[in-house]
């Protein structure tokens, strides 16, 4: 999507296409490919315009991810276990809820915070975490930094630049760019750095050339 066709979008959508597209990416299934990143950026930006209130937006945007995270760890606790009830499932192999029970047990708070920052992986972490039976309320604390850290700081950062900079409509494309880039950076990194993550994802690329030719 660019970056012109966001801007119109979040014109168009209003605060509450806002507050559902944030709700959506942060616990459902469906809201994996959705554009929280730039959203927030540039809904921060506008707000620098005059065309929408920052402290109406941060408070909206933090109050959608906290609540969308908590949806999604209560679709995990229900439904989880069902999916992995067997250890030859459709989908996965019994063994990844221990592995999820054991990871959450050791890295959950810091797992549920740094997710935020990652596209795709912040959809499925509150679920993953809810399927490996993490402590509610642990969650939920780690739940509420990580969705304000996210929400308000990018939120405000497109504030301020906008704010500051001037004519910064200008470099929004090339800054949106940066953080995606970032964003995405540390599953690149652990790709790179763990030879079996390496060799997963280049079974999985050579799996999907199969299927295309």
């Amino acid at each position: 999507m660019e970056l012109f066709d966001l801007e119109s979008l979040i014109k168009t959508i209003g605060y509450f296409g806002i507050f559902g597209i944030v709700f959506a990416e942060s616990g459902l299934l469906i809201g994996f490919f959705l554009p929280g990143d730039s959203l927030l950026f540039t809904a921060g930006f506008l707000a620098s315009q005059g065309f929408l209130s920052i402290t109406l937006l941060v408070v909206g945007t933090f109050i959608a991810a906290v609540s969308g995270d908590s949806v999604g760890y209560a679709f995990g606790k229900k439904v989880g276990p069902a999916i992995f009830r067997k250890d030859n499932s459709l989908f996965f192999n019994k063994k990844y809820i221990l592995q999820a029970q054991e990871f959450y047990a050791r890295h959950g708070g810091k797992t549920i915070i740094l997710a935020r920052f990652v596209p795709i992986v912040r959809t499925f972490a509150p679920i993953l975490a809810g399927v490996g039976q993490m402590q509610y309320r642990k969650f939920f604390f780690y739940n509420i930094i990580g969705g304000f850290l996210w929400s308000a700081g990018l939120t405000y950062l497109g504030f301020y630049l906008g704010s500051v900079i001037p004519n910064v409509d200008k470099y929004l494309l090339p800054i949106v760019a940066v953080i995606i880039l970032i964003s995405i950076s540390p599953g690149l990194i652990h790709i790179i750095r763990d030879r079996q993550a390496r060799q997963a994802f280049l079974d999985n690329a050579q799996k999907n050339k199969k299927k295309v030719f």
